[in-house]
């Protein structure tokens, strides 16, 4: 090979590393980074995202909490019977989160109950959340999947729609999505006692205050069906979405505290 023709060829190559690193680093960008973060001081709407079947009724209880608290909250509805593509349900975020802001809100809170807080990191991490978003907080959330829905989709395909094969352990959705994409606040809350989120401790999030809610009150009975009506749930919410970011996980001695400030709204 002729010294010019080899010349050529390494100044080929170096440009096709040069267009292949700027198209990498751009996919990367547009998923991982956020503009400058929300102001912390000035809370905007909340926006509840339903689990998986995406039922609304089961936020009634925590909407209206933080509606008498002074929060305009608006339930998000999602596509279909909820059990369609978890990416999907991430634009129906979206479209209320824009709508939100349009309306004037300077940045949204987002509570995702169970799958809806998969769906509110998709959002976040995709869909450009991270920008606008100033808390978010995950309750029950299989941020790692759960056995049942491995278990439903080995045993009972048929029985198992694309949300429950995306919430696999080790599916394509939640392998590829970062924990907590920079930008927001986020929290954690979840229940040893949960039974749907199969191990509980997948609800854990790297990045987030990971509340698990005996820790504060150790005689707490909540089953996942139960956590966005518990009143000690509502509560820890409701500090999360504070106009100060909770920092810290509050101490047992505010167990009771938190149980009346969460029953107060909700009765």
């Amino acid at each position: 090979m002729s010294p010019a023709r080899r010349r050529a060829l390494v100044a080929l190559g170096a440009a096709l590393v040069l267009v292949v690193g700027v198209v990498v680093g751009a996919g990367l960008r547009a998923r991982e980074s956020t503009s400058d973060a929300v102001s912390q001081s000035r809370p905007g709407a909340v926006l509840l995202v339903p689990g998986y079947g995406g039922s609304t009724s089961s936020l009634q209880t925590l909407a209206d909490a933080l509606t008498a608290s002074g929060r305009r909250t608006v339930v998000v509805q999602l596509p279909g019977d909820g059990t369609g593509d978890l990416r999907a349900q991430a634009a129906a975020v979206k479209a209320a989160a824009d709508g939100a802001i349009v309306a004037g809100a300077p940045s949204v809170d987002v509570v995702g109950y169970s799958a809806g807080g998969v769906v509110a990191r998709i959002w976040a991490a995709d869909l450009g959340g991270a920008a606008q978003a100033r808390r978010i907080v995950t309750l029950g959330s299989p941020h790692h999947g759960t056995e049942l829905a491995g278990l439903g989709s080995a045993l009972a395909p048929g029985a198992c729609p694309l949300a429950c094969r995306q919430l696999v352990p080790g599916s394509d959705v939640l392998t590829g999505l970062p924990e907590t994409p920079s930008g927001p606040v986020w929290t954690s809350l979840w229940t040893t006692q949960d039974q749907t989120v199969v191990p509980p401790d997948s609800a854990r999030l790297e990045g987030a205050l990971d509340i698990e809610v005996q820790s504060i009150c150790p005689d707490a009975s909540v089953q996942h069906g139960q956590l966005p009506r518990d009143p000690l749930v509502i509560g820890l919410v409701e500090q999360a979405l504070d106009v100060a970011p909770m920092t810290q996980a509050p101490a047992p001695s505010r167990c009771a505290a938190l149980r009346a400030r969460g029953g107060a709204g909700s009765t």
